[in-house]
């Protein structure tokens, strides 16, 4: 048996072992102090192990319920907004070479980390790292993340119902059919507005009454009704955590796949669509020497997939202990990746067409000076006839979806329609991922304070004060001034922080845990793993050791050079230099959480430095309690880390001498 309390690689304690004895998933013959070799431990198959999970921890109802909430949370607004976009500023169809290179090589393996962690360990983001209780911090990381990416993400939930409640009325408020409009419209001059940028700079956003950062305003009424409204919603959904967000996802998920095919039918019977489309895929190879390109393609399967947020882990801890990882990560991983590709074809065919009907080129519609496109603070200029452009943030992109494209629906027969359905499609992918940070944060807390679980009524309460509380902070980004902390936090809480946190995510399995042993307990959740399962493993630790922690760092330099070299913008406003120091303070708070708990970490053992940092690096012994793990019998002494969101520990976590003491004394018993 382990001397960390984890079982043995070949099983429960019944097993046959080898003779070495394991230490942190590595043995001490053959691998080193790491377990990064590239060899798996040759070793009999692990028998099944024996689920014991706690009756009070919930389970999917049913494997789909799981599938079509990873997909709904990963396929969100960037999946329909930000890879079309990125496709045809890097080079159209070109893009998808690094795109999938980036797919397989950081995304993949990533993704499939953190649903091994989830399903394996059974705990959400923070209690998971009772495998390593140094990286604690990194749980408490993500949960941060997790906090500002929900506190922004619902006010675009916000803006979609006013939207969708607008497009009841016959004609649409931002076309040209509109009495109020008329003006506009028969303009000869150029430099005028079109009516949607004019709807939406002052009839939702109220960003004209605004001077900038230092003056939000008041709080504009309609969004603050309809944010209440988006904040309910996801109160209701998720009430009874995964068993009625399970049902949910069922419509969630699935209906803005039925829009998509319906607007890509109707997008490409118009006059105009193959221009768009030509648009949208026509490669520019020359493009590909550029490192902003890769930077993009890894930047938007980082940020698609919702890595290091915390999401795909706590769901994935309520996945039944045998479930098929692998599988399900492949399933995941390709539908989101097809559904970017797809939408490109809806959203392009619709921007041909309004192409046509004003006789420009499609850049000139997609893409102009009038609008402010991208990724929550992304502005497009034209400079000797070239576009430079900026992105940065989650998977937003205001001036694509509540600009641009709501024109170009205006100008179709039975406008009301199309824009009520596609508005229906961004609540849809909204509320889905917002579904999965939610989560991520109530299990965090919940593994932490057990009796809310338990208690029916006391997790509903804290539920409605977690969801009330966003209300209130989130009535900062819908005031007149709320579009600039919107970019601000949009900006810098998905930034360098949550690659840091995705980084050290990578090198703590991969070198503290082990490489190996993390390989092992995949093998003991599919149980009976096939011959190609061993040689997948293989290619996912090359990745986990050497190529995904190398581009990751490559990410990381490329955004701090972007954020030293490139001010921050909403259209013409310039962010002031104490704006830009809020924001990398909020993506410094997020990161920080690593260093500051794994200095508590190794401050609370005891003996030499070096000793204290073996300690905090070791699973703890009840990391895994329900997977045939034996446990030591006797009178021993518990210890317990106190300090909000500590690990907490329970009988069978002893200290290190207690533990050895008891695996001697079973060794000892199984000799005989």
């Amino acid at each position: 048996m382990r001397d960390d309390g984890r079982k043995d690689q070949l099983g429960s304690p019944s097993s046959p072992r080898q003779n070495s004895i394991q230490l942190n998933g590595a043995a001490e013959s053959g691998l080193n102090h790491t377990g990064a070799s590239w060899q798996l431990p040759s070793q009999a198959p692990s028998p099944d192990p024996v689920p014991n999970r706690t009756a009070s921890r919930e389970q999917w109802d049913g494997k789909y319920e799981f599938l079509l909430s990873c997909l709904g949370y990963c396929v969100g607004l960037g999946n329909v907004w930000r890879f079309p976009y990125l496709c045809y500023r890097n080079g159209g169809g070109v893009f998808l070479i690094p795109y999938f290179l980036m797919l397989f090589v950081t995304g993949v393996p990533l993704f499939l980390m953190e649903l091994c962690l989830g399903q394996y360990g059974a705990a959400g983001p923070i209690a998971v790292w009772k495998c390593c209780p140094l990286l604690k911090g990194i749980g408490i990381g993500m949960v941060c993340v997790a906090v500002l990416v929900s506190l922004y993400y619902n006010v675009i939930i916000a803006w979609t119902f006013y939207y969708l409640g607008s497009s009841f009325q016959s004609p649409l408020p931002w076309s040209c059919d509109a009495l109020a409009n008329a003006a506009i419209c028969n303009s000869s001059s150029g430099e005028s507005l079109s009516p949607s940028e004019i709807f939406w700079n002052e009839r939702v956003l109220g960003v004209v009454n605004s001077e900038g950062l230092h003056d939000p305003g008041p709080v504009r009424p309609p969004l603050a009704l309809c944010l209440l409204a988006a904040w309910i919603i996801v109160f209701l959904c998720m009430l009874k955590g995964i068993h009625s967000a399970g049902k949910v996802v069922y419509v969630t998920a699935t209906f803005p796949y039925f829009v998509l095919i319906v607007l890509i039918i109707r997008g490409v019977t118009l006059e105009g669509s193959l221009q768009g489309i030509a648009f949208y895929l026509t490669p520019d190879w020359r493009r590909l020497a550029s490192a902003q390109v890769w930077n993009d393609a890894a930047s938007q399967i980082f940020y698609s997939l919702g890595i290091g947020v915390g999401g795909v882990l706590s769901m994935a801890s309520y996945n039944k202990f045998d479930n098929n990882v692998i599988r399900d990560t492949v399933i995941i991983a390709t539908g989101n990746c097809l559904s970017s590709f797809f939408a490109g074809f809806a959203i392009f065919s619709v921007l041909g067409h309004m192409a046509w009907r004003r006789g420009v080129p499609v850049a000139n519609v997609a893409v102009s000076g009038k609008y402010s496109i991208g990724i929550g603070v992304a502005y497009a200029e034209r400079e000797n006839s070239r576009l430079a452009a900026r992105i940065s943030g989650f998977d937003i992109c205001p001036g694509l979806a509540f600009v641009a494209y709501p024109e170009a629906l205006a100008l179709l027969p039975g406008s009301a329609f199309w824009s009520v359905l596609f508005f229906l499609m961004l609540f849809m992918l909204g509320i889905d991922t917002l579904f999965g940070n939610i989560e991520g944060i109530t299990t965090a807390v919940l593994d932490e304070f057990p009796q809310l679980r338990g208690n029916a009524k006391y997790k509903s309460l804290f539920l409605a004060v977690l969801c009330f509380c966003f209300y209130l902070m989130g009535l900062l980004l819908v005031t007149d001034g709320g579009i600039y902390w919107f970019t601000l936090i949009d900006s810098f809480s998905t930034s360098f922080g949550l690659i840091i946190i995705t980084l050290f995510m990578c090198i703590g399995i991969s070198f503290f845990y082990g490489v190996n042993q993390f390989c092992q307990d995949i093998i003991d959740m599919i149980q009976h793993c096939p011959p190609w399962c061993s040689k997948v493993l293989l290619y996912f630790k090359a990745c986990w050791v050497v190529f995904t922690p190398f581009l990751l760092l490559f990410i990381l330099c490329y955004i701090f050079i972007e954020m030293y070299n490139t001010s921050l913008h909403y259209g013409s406003y310039v962010y002031p230099r104490w704006g830009k120091a809020l924001g990398v303070c909020m993506a410094s708070i997020c990161c920080l959480q690593i260093l500051i708990w794994a200095i508590v970490a190794i401050y609370k053992e005891t003996g030499t430095l070096k000793e204290r940092f073996h300690k905090t690096i070791r699973p703890l012994n009840s990391w895994r309690t329900n997977n045939g793990a034996g446990r030591v019998q006797g009178s021993m002494d518990t210890e317990r880390l106190e300090g909000l969101f500590t690990v907490t520990l329970t009988e069978m976590d002893f200290n290190a001498m207690t533990w050895e003491e008891g695996c001697d004394g079973m060794r000892n018993s199984e000799g005989t």
